[in-house]
């Protein structure tokens, strides 16, 4: 039996590598919920979590790759990199940015597909690339 966590978590241990220093892009279909629930609830809720304190994860518009670029030019204008920022590592301008979008996010699932809206898509977003990162999902069943 293979559950929605399990195969999930086979993904994400895999890691993505992020070529670009600030980088937005669609991770809803790359994850392997469709046929991943073979026995047990198939309806629940997918909890994603991004164990990075400069990345993490949003849900917008994925139908336009426009607005990928236009969320990442709207992130550099409103916490550009500034050398008067005081931490050490000078990516401070990431860790805010990653503040912004949050790390987590719960997204419902039906009869074993992400119920997301029309246009959604999930959203891995980067601020301090290029990096290698993991996104961790633990599979809520819903109620029998």
């Amino acid at each position: 039996m293979e559950s929605l966590c399990s195969a999930v978590a086979r993904y994400t241990a895999c890691g993505m590598k992020i070529e670009r220093w600030i980088y937005v892009d669609t991770l809803h279909s790359d994850l392997p919920v469709g046929g991943s629930v073979r026995r047990g609830p198939r309806s629940g809720a997918l909890a994603l979590f991004c164990p990075h304190t400069t990345c993490g994860l949003t849900i917008n518009e994925g139908a336009d790759p426009d607005v990928c670029r236009d969320m990442e030019g709207f992130f550099r204008r409103l916490v550009p990199q500034d050398p008067a920022f005081a931490h050490a590592e000078g990516n401070s301008d990431a860790h805010i940015k990653c503040t912004l979008h949050g790390p987590s996010l719960l997204v419902l699932v039906e009869d074993g597909e992400l119920r997301l809206g029309t246009w959604q898509a999930i959203y891995l977003c980067e601020g301090d690339g290029p990096r290698r990162r993991s996104v961790w999902a633990q599979w809520l069943p819903g109620p029998r």
